[in-house]
């Protein structure tokens, strides 16, 4: 059994039990969350296609941690013109466990 989420404008494939990490979501360490934008969902080679999102269903994750990934580094530099800029970015995430898919 697996789902297509839509989270932070970007499609994720679940499965129960999975642990990812996703764009940072407003909730707490512990908490269950709920993704109502479910695109795709699979269950005994019957699968379901919404237009756009299937009709009530949902998937139900626990939010684990919230962190910080790697920094990354963007240097732009004209030669001879005396431009240099340096720029870094951490983005932040949300690591969520998986728990129920429901069609």
């Amino acid at each position: 059994m697996y789902a297509v989420i839509e989270t932070g404008g970007k499609q994720y494939k679940v499965t129960p039990g999975e642990v990812l990490n996703i764009e940072k979501l407003d909730a707490e360490v512990g908490s269950e969350v709920f993704f109502e934008k479910v695109l795709v969902v699979e269950k005994d080679n019957d699968i379901k296609i919404g237009a756009p999102v299937v009709e009530g269903a949902k998937v139900s994750a626990e939010v684990i941690e919230h962190g910080k990934g790697n920094k990354v580094i963007v240097f732009k530099k004209k030669r001879r013109k005396g431009y240099k800029v340096k720029r870094g970015h951490r983005q932040h995430y949300t690591t969520v466990a998986i728990k129920a898919i429901e069609a």
